[in-house]
């Protein structure tokens, strides 16, 4: 049996081709994979024959396992197997828990590396040709999630509502109206949101709007997780919308 160890590895956005080829090589390698409901399926195909593929995914509102029983099942799988690859979708140190698994694996003297990956957070809007920065709109952007441990909106929203970032905003979709409101209140009403649900896969929707008017027009479109909230000027920049405001300079003669 191989030495155990655990590789904590970034599956990317959603698109099978956005993973690195050292993710390629670990999943090549190991002897188990422990795969999250958002690292896409396809990639399994790359594993050798006879490796052990398990789903463990967790989603809003659907939790396969607990994190606890996550942390027992790597060791168990190490233990017993040898190298177990723990597949997370986007960056494991992206919202994705890692550390928690880490410091599990070290407890029982297992051997850890981390393949990182590409994060939704960057890759989705991206695909959509929506820069997160742009020299003379912003100069940073925040990315956080929608929610705390606890279920509260995060502290985190009140203050990137405050400045010129665009804000990157991750597991929001349920408590999407409240965070509207937040910005909102701080006078973005008509700020410019791109909402992209199961970004760079073939099931990918967008809506886009302002503040004030993208919760009405995402639940129209029955818009849901997994999707990525972008709020800030730098969404004017979509082609679609770049375009109509060509056309209107050319109309005008502005």
């Amino acid at each position: 049996m191989n030495k155990p160890r655990l590789s904590l590895v970034g599956a990317g956005p959603g698109d099978p081709e956005l993973i690195t080829l050292k993710a390629i090589r670990a999943l090549q390698q190991a002897d188990a994979i422990l795969y999250d409901a958002l690292a896409n399926e396809e990639l399994l195909a790359h594993a050798r024959p006879g490796a052990i593929r398990q789903f463990v995914g967790k989603r809003y509102g659907c939790h396969a396992l607990s994190q606890q029983e996550i942390n027992h099942l790597i060791i168990d799988m190490a233990m017993n197997h040898g190298h177990v690859v723990r597949l997370k979708g986007g960056d494991p140190f992206v919202f994705g828990r890692a550390q928690e698994e880490i410091e599990a694996a070290h407890t029982a003297g297992i051997p850890v590396q981390v393949v990182p990956g590409i994060s939704s957070a960057v890759a989705v809007p991206a695909s959509q040709m929506i820069p997160l920065t742009c020299r003379g709109i912003n100069e940073s952007f925040w990315v956080t999630t929608g929610t705390t441990q606890s279920g509260e909106i995060s502290a985190d929203i009140k203050l990137a509502a405050q400045s010129s970032a665009t804000v990157i905003i991750l597991m929001a979709m349920s408590k999407l109206e409240a965070i509207m409101e937040i910005f909102a209140g701080y006078g973005k009403s008509e700020t410019p949101v791109a909402i992209i649900q199961d970004g760079t896969t073939s099931r990918e929707k967008m809506v886009m709007g302002t503040v004030q008017d993208i919760v009405y027009k995402s639940q129209y479109e029955e818009l849901g997780n997994p999707a990525i909230i972008i709020v800030g000027e730098v969404v004017k920049l979509h082609p679609s919308l770049s375009r109509t405001v060509q056309e209107r300079i050319m109309v005008h003669g502005l």
